[in-house]
């Protein structure tokens, strides 16, 4: 007696499920540039690692003697492989199968994938393309009924948050529910000019007085810049390399601590320009992100939301080769100072940062909150304190090197000032409750108008309150614990993440991410 037969047919249906929507569904999918699931599985993966889970779930029609006559795959694709020898769990929607809608698909395959990945602690990652687990409105006609909607697993997706490490690209037109998993996530990805995403499709759209196409809805230059979506990349290849490089940085789960990477690059390196990096001017601005490269180990800085709250620049890099995050703040953008969506920034980074036990290096230069009408129109006191929360209730190491200024509620947020202080201070160091900038003339007002020669005294206080304002006075009364040589920042800081590692708890903390 042998199973042969069975075995056989098993390896017939197999077939038809890589298959996927059939030949011309495939060649459409190829004309408008895009790969197919199984095509971004393999990229994605090592080779040969995948093991797919229910690869023969679909839909089969049988003759009147029980033969098989036609299989439809399920069009989500899901199971176990490795990324750099690292199992991860994967999930992809399969767009040449009815676009991805739910329909088309069994739901407790996507329901599986996030469950498999939570119980096992694996990193997760979404392939996301068409409505991504939502239905359809033919389902409608098939079913002949309607039904409450209720977003089945969603309570797994939530629990991921606070568990494993959730990467969504979305790659392709994403809709519904697939775009509520694509930011949903730790770090999402869209393709330029190629994904799209949108709580609902131009044609939907278009019935409330919107004719729009899919890229003027829903483009990634929308979402880069209102901070739905974390990095926007130029291909599917690009998008699938950015999330293995994340992958790199954090742990499989919070129940482990963020691996070291082998560092060539020596920690006591300096570099000579950092000098002068800072202008004397305060009005000048300079690139923080070149004090960044410079600073953080080689080519490890990787930075999300780069198009969104502006003023604020954050990341993951590498000190010595421990992962960490990078917050900074880019004076090119309201001189550093914190809108709404740069405070949002903020929190989120807190987060991760948090999640996954990640220490923190903050590179300051925060003038305050943006102020005016605008300002107050966008609530921006509201998410201030949000971010500031987060910066209080964060429990990893911490470090702040103060760059120039720090002015204001928001620029006490560069760290929390009930922890230790474990901060440096460059010799630009420019702080206090409000800039004298425009602030000396209404301070000593009724001294100007009495003097009979108000501009010679201007100078004067000018002049001594410039001497008031030197970080050196500071520092004497221990306010700011140690100003220090900007080229000597690399070596403290990769001190700081040597003496930070063994800090590290794993767990789950109080809080995951809040997306």
């Amino acid at each position: 007696m042998s199973w042969e037969k069975d075995i056989n047919e098993l390896r017939k249906r197999e077939k038809l499920a890589e298959k996927m929507g059939g030949k011309e569904k495939l060649k459409r999918q190829k004309d408008n540039n895009r790969l197919n699931v199984r095509e971004r599985i393999n990229l994605l993966l090592d080779k040969n690692s995948f093991h797919e889970f229910g690869k023969i779930s679909g839909k089969a029609e049988y003759d009147e003697n029980g033969e098989l006559i036609n299989f439809t795959p399920s069009n989500f694709v899901m199971g176990k492989g490795k990324i750099d020898g690292k199992d991860v769990v994967i999930g992809g929607d399969d767009f040449t199968v009815r676009g991805g809608a739910a329909d088309a698909s069994i739901a407790q395959k996507q329901i599986m994938a996030e469950q498999f990945a939570n119980e096992y602690r694996l990193p997760l990652i979404r392939l996301i393309e068409g409505t991504g687990g939502g239905g359809s409105v033919k389902s409608l006609d098939m079913d002949s009924r309607t039904y409450i909607p209720g977003n089945p697993g969603w309570d797994w997706v939530v629990k991921n948050l606070s568990t494993i490490p959730v990467i969504a690209l979305a790659l392709g037109p994403v809709a519904g529910l697939g775009a509520a998993r694509a930011v949903t996530s730790h770090f999402s990805i869209m393709v330029e000019k190629v994904s799209q995403m949108f709580v609902a499709g131009p044609p939907v759209v278009k019935r409330v007085g919107e004719d729009l196409s899919k890229e003027e809805l829903g483009g990634s230059d929308i979402h880069s810049k209102n901070g739905a979506i974390d990095i926007v990349v130029k291909s599917e290849e690009e998008a699938i390399e950015k999330a293995k490089s994340i992958l790199s940085y954090l742990p499989s789960s919070v129940f482990e601590l963020p691996p070291r990477h082998k560092s060539e690059d020596d920690p006591n390196r300096k570099d000579e320009w950092l000098i002068s990096a800072i202008p004397n001017d305060r009005r000048k601005v300079y690139k923080s992100r070149k004090i960044i490269e410079t600073i953080f180990d080689k080519s490890s800085f990787l930075e999300f939301g780069k198009n969104s709250g502006q003023s604020v620049v954050a990341g993951l890099a590498r000190l010595d080769g421990w992962p960490v995050g990078v917050l900074a703040s880019d004076p090119y953008f309201y001189g550093g100072g914190w809108t709404a969506n740069a405070s949002n920034k903020v929190t989120r980074f807190v987060d991760i940062a948090e999640t996954f036990h990640l220490p923190v290096v903050h590179l300051v230069d925060n003038p305050g909150f943006v102020i005016g009408l605008e300002a107050e129109k966008q609530g921006t006191i509201r998410h201030g304190a949000r971010a500031l929360t987060a910066v209080y209730q964060a429990t990893v190491p911490w470090c702040s090197v103060i760059l120039r200024k720090v002015f204001g509620v928001a620029g006490a947020a560069h760290m929390n000032a009930s922890r230790v202080h474990y901060r440096f201070a460059w010799p630009s160091g420019d702080w206090g409750s409000l800039p004298m900038e425009g602030g000396i003339e209404a301070a000593f007002k009724s001294d100007l108008e009495k003097s009979d020669n108000p501009e010679k005294l201007l100078k004067e206080i000018e002049e001594r309150m410039e001497m008031v304002r030197s970080p050196f006075r500071t520092a004497e009364s221990f306010l700011a614990e140690e100003i220090i040589d900007p080229r000597d920042t690399r070596r403290l800081l990769c001190d700081f993440a040597n003496l930070a590692a063994p800090l590290r708890t794993p767990g789950k903390t109080s809080f995951g991410l809040r997306p």
